[in-house]
């Protein structure tokens, strides 16, 4: 019998248990969630990130009729300081126009009278034969234009380039026509010089329709999952490749053209573009709260190719300043319009705090003595100065082990708030340790389960997988008093550029492949409660079989939300009490996802292989239900004490 005791006392959880995790990787952010069509649009790719990649990967020259000429990469006068390097487009026979073009990440899709704004910065080089005579104070006549695959022109605009001042220029396109894998080409038509840089195409049609923004459907397929903050950037890629090398937030915020790209640590290109200031605005956008992540004054162990023993720390005469960059980041987030750090904040269009509450330092650190002594230094600072801020400690990268043991013995010595648990584990892990927190110290730091999954062992996205995850957040759910946030990880993976599997979201340049984990991530996040309602499995079928239930308080709406999982290939009878309702519905709301095979995973391009069926259904205070093989039931009605 499964009893849910509406008599009891109902347990206050926290409402913000289910979120998402950010991190760059598999092509999530340039080439992902970053709007941007245009690959390497700053010419700094280079070498470091793949080994046949230079400042005009991804660029190639075009010559029309017998026209002539060529590119070559410039630093003397950037646009930026941050921004090093450009490219000089040398036209020598201009005939029909020599230009350059990009055809983005694999393809850029557009759409018939979607608009596209079309933007670059430029300065007029030279006009004539660079050596020799020209007429300086003639204009440059450019064109940009849009093709489609059999080179037709889709759209284009004219500008014209004179005096030596970098300038921006742009325009809006709007193709007559779709095109999967369209061109983007810029053109000059004089002989002569112009220098170019940030070379971009952005759709106007962005989520929420910000500028500088995130692609609309991918964006929208994670605010499906109603998330309560957002963990970002990574993950291990806060800690970049090495110790001066870590992801700087400072870097990432205001005009797009003055940050500092870098070397991503999965081995390819972050533009930035996707910074500070878009994460938060993400979750501003979607009614989540943020919770970024820095470093905690150390680099990753494995770091300098040496896996386990890589980890070197800031020198010590650096930390002020570091500890200090940390403070500017709250003050960023949270200042006055008018403070320092809070007026490059307004600059970018939100003079409103942003209100973060949260901060993690550190990320799956080996728990050394110099990891130590710089996180105890950073966590003194921000006890003194900002008390308001939960800091979030590390405790290595397994739910056990060294790591985990001194990372949590460190984290009650400091006495902190919160401590972030990972965990990539089998399917029977997570149904073998649904009561991991039963017994967590309710005196001690809280708990993040910062990243999870369930791992088949060819990492596929199995609904097995899926059920797995789904029995150990009703889990979490119980626990909702020690266990304050959690999410999944990696989130996005792009086909083809994928570095992790499994992952929640894969996509391509035009479509978006949620996995079955995601049904379950959204199932959760609609239906999560801010208090627990005791629910206990009694005498059969529970024993032996894989079973897992939890209901919580919805106070937005004044229900409870029961749900069930059965991780077993065969139907279970689960006889079902609601002991102590004063006041309890005759019909309830019914969501059931199950499927007959545990295997089943979705395929690119189809219908989800398992989709949640909802209904309305007559109970009463005991009432007999069999759960379907393999399957998540969510039950919601009215019920008081």
């Amino acid at each position: 019998m499964l009893t849910v005791d509406l008599a009891a006392p109902a347990k206050p959880i926290s409402p913000a248990l289910f979120g998402v995790f950010f991190e760059d990787l598999n092509y999530a952010a340039d080439g992902g969630l970053y709007a941007e069509l245009i690959q390497n649009r700053s010419f700094e790719y280079n070498a470091t990130e793949q080994a046949n990649w230079g400042p005009t990967s991804f660029w190639e020259v075009v010559k029309t009729g017998e026209g002539d000429g060529h590119l070559s990469v410039a630093n003397s006068r950037p646009v930026h300081v941050n921004n090093p390097h450009y490219v000089v487009l040398n036209v020598t026979k201009p005939r029909d126009g020599v230009g350059l073009a990009n055809r983005g990440f694999d393809q850029i899709p557009l759409e018939a009278g979607k608009r596209y704004e079309a933007s670059f910065w430029a300065y007029q080089a030279f006009m004539g034969i660079k050596w020799g005579e020209g007429d300086q104070s003639r204009p440059m006549p450019i064109t940009v234009r849009l093709e489609g695959d059999d080179g037709s022109v889709l759209a284009e605009a004219k500008f014209t380039i004179s005096g030596r001042a970098w300038t921006k220029h742009s325009a809006t396109l709007t193709p007559t026509r779709s095109a999967k894998a369209a061109r983007f080409v810029l053109f000059a038509h004089e002989q002569g010089g112009v220098a170019l840089d940030m070379i971009s195409l952005f759709p106007h049609d962005t989520f929420k329709g910000r500028a500088n923004g995130l692609r609309r459907d991918l964006a929208q397929t994670i605010a499906d999952l109603k998330p309560r903050f957002v963990r970002f950037p990574g993950g291990c890629l806060v800690h970049g490749a090495g110790v001066h090398a870590y992801y700087d937030w400072k870097h990432t915020v205001g005009p797009v053209e003055q940050r500092v790209e870098a070397r991503n640590s999965w081995g390819y290109h972050q533009t930035m573009g996707l910074g500070y200031f878009e994460y938060f605005q993400f979750c501003e956008d979607m009614g989540a709260m943020a919770v970024p992540v820095v470093t905690a004054g150390v680099c990753c162990q494995h770091s300098g190719d040496s896996p386990g023993r890589g980890q070197e720390g800031l020198p010590m005469e650096e930390m002020p300043g570091y500890v200090q960059d940390v403070l500017d980041l709250i003050e960023w987030a949270n200042g006055p319009a008018d403070s320092k750090w809070g007026a490059v904040r307004a600059a970018a269009g939100h003079p409103e705090p942003f209100g973060l509450k949260y901060l993690g330092v550190g990320n799956e650190d080996a728990i050394t003595p110099d990891f130590k002594e710089r996180f105890a230094m950073i966590n003194e600072v921000l006890k003194e100065k900002h008390p308001e801020i939960t800091v979030i400690g590390t405790s290595g990268p397994f739910p056990d082990g060294e790591d985990f043991d001194l990372g949590w013995e460190f984290a009650r010595e400091l006495k902190l708030k919160m401590v972030d648990e990972h965990y990539y584990r089998s399917p029977d892990w997570f149904w073998e340790n649904l009561e991991r927190y039963d017994s967590y110290d309710r005196s001690g730091p809280a708990v993040y389960v910062g990243e999870y999954a369930a791992h088949e062992s060819d990492r596929r996205n199995t609904l097995r997988t899926a059920l797995a995850e789904a029995a150990f957040l009703t889990s979490l759910e119980r626990n909702g008093d020690i266990v304050l946030l959690s999410s999944y990880a990696p989130l996005l993976a792009r086909r083809e550029h994928t570095q992790w599997h499994p992952d929640m979201i894969y996509f391509t340049a035009t479509e978006v492949f949620p996995s079955l984990n995601h049904t379950v991530q959204r199932l959760f996040g609609e239906n999560a409660g801010d208090s627990y309602v005791t629910t206990r499995f009694e005498g059969d079928p529970a024993a032996g079989a894989r079973l897992a239930a939890s209901t919580v308080r919805d106070s937005a709406t004044g229900e409870i939300v029961l749900k069930i999982v059965n991780g077993e290939d065969t139907p279970q009878k689960i006889v079902t009490q609601f002991a102590g309702a004063a006041g309890l519905a005759t019909s309830a709301q019914r969501i059931v996802f199950a499927g007959d095979n545990a295997d089943l995973v979705n395929a690119d391009g189809q219908p989800p292989v398992v989709q949640p069926k909802v209904e309305m259904v007559s109970v009463s205070p005991k009432f007999e239900y069999t759960a379907p093989a393999n399957s998540f039931t969510i039950f919601r009605l009215r019920a008081q004490r």
